[in-house]
């Protein structure tokens, strides 16, 4: 077996990529099938050179901006994106990726959270680490969440799932606003160096590539703490969702996330979703 998997995986996506694919003009004798290494090298922002040493294996260690350019360039699919990933991480890319392994965020919450999680029953709520991580949740949350596919992954993650899971776009009539505020705590973490939030940054900027990444490079803004939020649930419907974020003490900076129904409606619509009698959910205001 090749150990140049990366070289060959970018190679083979180039030949199978026809230039009016990716708006270039087609016709003409070509020697190689798909795009010559030249266009690709223009559409991606890269030399040629470093295209050839690139698919031949003289380097396997490109930037991650560099591969997501090319991924865009390539007009790759999610799955494509994740086979990439998969390649750049066996050619030795993972230990960059993954960084210095310190103070990596906590994986549990403490009994008392738990136990704070089991008194807000029916209303949704959860608690996440500094990845967006979902570490906890009530039974309502799985209610809500989980026919939208948020929960599918282990572990959920926020982030993740808003910028790279379909679903997401549905489930958000909001969506551009939605993803603005699950990534603004995550350019806190790339302010302040975190190798772990870094680890995150670069699988979706691989995995997702030009929704996400062009939201990163923004100014970024200030955490929303409290708002309204707009869910189309599969079930329930249209749903407006007000949310209170809780920060809980201890290092690892864990939040708790409550939600409670914003109009009547929608506190009709989550009884009926979490099978409590009527008005076990009251409407908040605000």
């Amino acid at each position: 077996m090749s150990d140049n998997t990366l070289g060959e995986f970018l190679r083979a996506r180039r030949e199978a990529v026809t230039p009016t694919e990716v708006g270039l003009p087609g016709g003409g004798r070509r020697r190689t099938p798909g795009l010559r290494r030249s266009e690709l090298a223009t559409l991606a922002g890269i030399s040629v050179e470093y295209l050839t040493r690139l698919e031949q294996g003289r380097d396997r260690h490109p930037s991650v901006p560099v591969l997501a350019a090319l991924a865009d360039a390539l007009r790759l699919s999610a799955d494509e994106r994740l086979h990439l990933l998969h390649h750049f991480k066996a050619a030795d890319g993972a230990g960059r990726l993954v960084g210095p392994c310190q103070g990596p965020p906590a994986q549990s919450v403490r009994p008392t959270v738990r136990a704070l999680l089991d008194r807000l029953e029916p209303a949704p709520a959860l608690v996440v680490n500094r990845l967006g991580d979902v570490l906890a949740h009530t039974n309502g949350y799985e209610r809500l969440a989980g026919p939208i596919g948020l929960l599918d992954r282990r572990p959920p993650n926020l982030v993740r799932y808003v910028f790279a899971d379909p679903r997401a776009r549905a489930a958000y009539p909001d969506w551009d606003r939605v993803a603005d505020e699950r990534l603004a705590g995550l350019k806190l973490g790339v302010s302040r160096e975190d190798p772990h939030v870094e680890h995150l940054v670069d699988e979706l900027t691989l995995a997702v590539g030009a929704p996400f990444t062009d939201r990163l490079t923004t100014p970024p803004g200030p955490s929303r703490r409290t708002g309204v939020e707009r869910l189309t649930h599969p079930e329930a419907g249209e749903l407006r969702l007000a949310y209170e974020t809780l920060g809980l003490s201890g290092d690892d900076n864990q939040l708790l996330i409550a939600y409670l129904p914003a109009d009547d409606v929608t506190a009709a619509r989550l009884d009926h979703l979490t099978g409590r009698h009527p008005g076990a959910l009251r409407a908040v205001t605000g």
